[in-house]
């Protein structure tokens, strides 16, 4: 590794162990992450999974704080760690679990940073595709549906302040590191959003097992929103009511609803055919 890279060893506390007092002592004096118990600082977002950890080191939209990571982990990094010059604390695999949430699946690392910082509804591109989630709270399922999105590039994803996972953690592990590559914009009124995308000239469609239209067969234009419903419950009234068109997937098999992050997958998959067809 290269020598400027500012690795050097910390030792985090045992599983339920205090968190007070000098345990991490690194280059730069004491490892204050340890003396504060997990997850109370809410300027901190903790990212963990190799693929979420390595996105995070390639994006510029975030700040970094330090990467905890064990000596293979930070070998395979050791590219991205440098290009962004984050302080490495080394760690056994044991030390970084016990730093990370229950049950986490780390795969050797552990990255604090500042959280990704929001966007308006005005700063939405004028000719944008974008999600629309209502009240989907399943962090895993909201992972899926932003990994979906960086890959058909989707501009945004917008989501109520209230009802909604938090961006780090599970979600962001889920989301294998789209997080860094699709804004997320925060409304507090989903229905008043909604209008306000109409008033910037964008076609809202809703998705819905019992849409009155076929998602194939419902003429498709750029600037878009697709809205998506909560898990079991589909879409609220008043966002139905403020969509253009509420659409659904027809699909072959006897089961035809799917889970909200497979339905986004494959109804972003016919919007991409149909809008490179327009």
């Amino acid at each position: 590794m290269a020598k400027n890279q500012n690795f050097h060893r910390g030792r985090g506390p045992a599983r339920g162990a205090p968190t007070g007092g000098n345990r991490g002592q690194g280059a730069r004096g004491p490892d204050k992450s340890v003396e504060r118990p997990r997850g109370s600082d809410p300027d901190v977002s903790l990212i963990w999974g190799f693929h979420a950890v390595r996105e995070a080191l390639r994006s510029t939209r975030r700040k970094l704080l330090r990467l905890h990571a064990t000596e293979a982990a930070a070998a395979r990094l050791a590219e991205d760690i440098a290009a962004r010059r984050v302080e490495v604390l080394i760690a056994t695999a044991q030390e970084i679990e016990a730093r990370a949430p229950h049950d986490s699946i780390h795969q050797g690392v552990l990255l604090e940073a500042r959280p990704l910082g929001p966007i308006a509804l005005a700063d939405l591109p004028a000719n944008g595709l974008v999600l629309v989630l209502d009240q989907v709270t399943d962090p895993h399922n909201v992972g899926a549906i932003l990994r979906t999105a960086a890959a058909y590039g989707v501009d945004a994803v917008v989501v109520t302040e209230r009802h909604s996972p938090s961006l780090t953690g599970v979600l962001a592990k889920s989301a294998s590191g789209a997080l860094e590559h699709v804004p997320i914009c925060h409304v507090v009124n989903l229905a008043r959003a909604m209008e306000e995308l109409a008033d910037m000239g964008y076609a809202r469609v809703g998705l819905d097992s019992e849409g009155s239209t076929n998602l194939a067969d419902t003429e498709l234009a750029r600037p878009l929103a697709l809205a998506l419903g909560a898990e079991g419950k589909g879409l609220r009234r008043l966002t139905r009511e403020n969509c253009d068109v509420v659409a659904r997937l027809d699909l072959p098999g006897p089961i035809k609803s799917l889970n909200v992050s497979n339905a986004c997958a494959v109804a972003l998959t016919i919007v991409a055919m149909k809008l490179l067809r327009a």
